[in-house]
C-alpha cells in the first residue's frame, strides 16, 4: 500500500514557513517498518487542490493531509475534499457537539464551519484543543500545526492500520564505488534487482579530487538488503572494483 502525504498552504510555497511534516512522516513511519512513497506541496489554490485530491482518491494510497480545514476563507481542504469526493459537505453532528462544548455560543456563526464536513466521513480527535480532522477512503485530513497534527496522525496509524506494521526495518546502505564508470554498474544493479524484488537500488554518480566514484544505494527490509549488500559487495570484489561502505542509514533514525 503506497503511503502519501499532501502538505497544504501557500505559506511553504513562499517560503514564509518551512515545512515539517515530510521528515515527520518518514520518520513516523518508518518506526512501524512502513515508508512513504510520495509528498506533494499544494498551494490554497481551491483547483489546483480538488485535482490533487481527486488524483490521490482515485487511488488505493493511504493519504495524510496537513492544514486547511479550520474556519478562515483560506481553509479550503473541506470543501475541496468534498467536490473531488463527490459528495455533498454537511454538518457532522459529532464534530458540532464537540465545538459547542468547546466554545459554548462562540461557535456560531464561524467556527461551526469546521463542523461542515465530507458526508460519510469520520472523526480524527485532537488531543490538543478538540476540533477534530476527518477520515475518508484511506485519506486522513489534519491540522497544519504539527503539535495537533502529529498525535492525530499516529492515532490514524496506529487505531486503523497496524496490519501494515513490520518488525523488519526499513534501511539503506550505501557503498562508494571508485575508478568506475556510473555505466559500469548497470549490469551489476540490474542483477540485484531480479535477484531481490524487495530491494530497490540508487545509483549518485560524483567526481572529488579528478576520481570518478558513484554512491551505490540499496534500500529496503533490512534482512534483504544485508543479503543484497553482500551479493553487491562479493561482485565488486571479483571485478576488482574499489570500494567502501559507508555508515549504514536507517529509516527510523530521529
Amino acid at each position: 500500500m503506497q503511503i502519501g502525504g499532501l502538505i497544504i498552504g501557500d505559506e511553504l510555497l513562499s517560503g514564509k514557513r518551512r515545512d515539517r511534516h515530510m521528515e515527520f512522516l518518514i520518520t513516523v513511519l518508518a518506526r512501524r517498518g512502513m515508508e512513504l512513497s510520495f509528498v506533494r506541496f499544494v498551494g490554497d489554490d481551491p483547483d489546483l487542490l480538488t485535482q490533487s485530491l481527486q488524483q490521490t482518491l482515485d487511488t488505493q494510497a493511504l493519504v495524510f493531509s496537513f492544514g486547511g480545514i479550520g474556519a478562515t476563507p483560506d481553509d479550503r481542504t473541506r470543501q475541496c475534499f468534498a467536490q473531488a469526493a463527490g459528495v455533498s459537505l454537511d454538518l457532522h453532528p459529532e464534530a458540532v457537539a464537540i465545538l459547542e462544548e468547546r466554545f459554548g455560543e462562540q461557535t456560531y456563526p464561524h467556527r461551526i464551519r469546521m463542523a461542515e464536513l465530507p458526508l460519510g466521513c469520520t472523526l480524527i480527535p485532537n488531543p490538543v484543543n478538540q476540533i477534530p480532522g476527518f477520515s475518508m477512503r484511506h485519506h486522513h485530513c489534519v491540522p497544519g500545526f504539527p503539535t495537533m497534527a502529529w498525535p492525530m496522525v499516529e492515532w490514524v496509524l496506529d487505531t486503523h492500520y497496524t496490519h501494515l506494521f513490520s518488525t523488519v526495518p526499513v534501511i539503506e546502505r550505501l557503498i562508494l564505488v571508485s575508478d568506475t564508470p556510473e555505466s559500469d554498474l548497470v549490469p551489476l544493479m540490474e542483477s540485484v534487482l531480479e535477484r531481490f524484488p524487495a530491494i530497490r537500488m540508487a545509483s549518485l554518480p560524483a567526481s572529488a579530487h579528478g576520481c570518478r566514484e558513484v554512491e551505490l544505494g540499496i534500500k529496503g527490509p533490512a534482512d534483504q538488503v544485508a543479503e543484497a549488500t553482500r551479493w553487491v559487495i562479493e561482485a565488486l570484489n571479483q571485478a576488482a572494483r574499489p570500494w567502501v561502505e559507508k555508515p549504514q542509514l536507517s529509516r527510523a533514525d530521529g
